[in-house]
Parts: structure tokens; C-alpha cells; sequence
């Protein structure tokens, strides 16, 4: 069952290192007291891979981001 969430998440992100530390940094936020880690990352992997593409949060690929420029004063 998991393997299927990490198939469907890895989609929406650049590489498996970032996945994983979105995962990481996603599960200690969303846990709650008196409940099991492996569900609380089965819900953060289940959000990531439903994540819409085409939305406002959505991974854009290195060559689409836009970097600001500023000049030195």
C-alpha cells in the first residue's frame, strides 16, 4: 500500500531526496499525540500524491522557476 503512496507522490515532486524531505518535515507537523507515525506519513504521502499539478503550490522544474535579481546598491 505504501509503495503505491510514494509512486503517486514522487510524481509531483523533482527527485526522491525532496520527497523525502517533505515527507519528513510534513510528518512531524501533522502528528498527533497518541497516534501511530506510519499513519500520520501514510496521510502526508497520501496529500502529496492528490496534490493538483496545476495549482498556486505546485513544484515547477528548474527551468520554469523564476529567480529575482536584485542589483547591489
Amino acid at each position: 500500500m505504501r509503495s503505491y503512496l510514494v509512486f503517486k507522490a514522487v510524481a509531483h515532486v523533482l527527485n526522491r531526496y525532496q520527497l523525502c524531505q517533505l515527507v519528513n518535515k510534513a510528518t512531524r507537523r501533522m502528528h498527533r499525540p497518541n497516534t501511530r507515525i506510519p499513519d500520520t506519513t501514510n496521510e502526508v504521502l497520501r496529500s502529496v500524491g492528490d496534490f493538483m499539478l496545476g495549482s498556486v503550490y505546485a513544484v515547477k522544474p528548474p527551468g520554469e522557476q523564476k529567480i529575482e535579481r536584485r542589483l547591489a546598491a
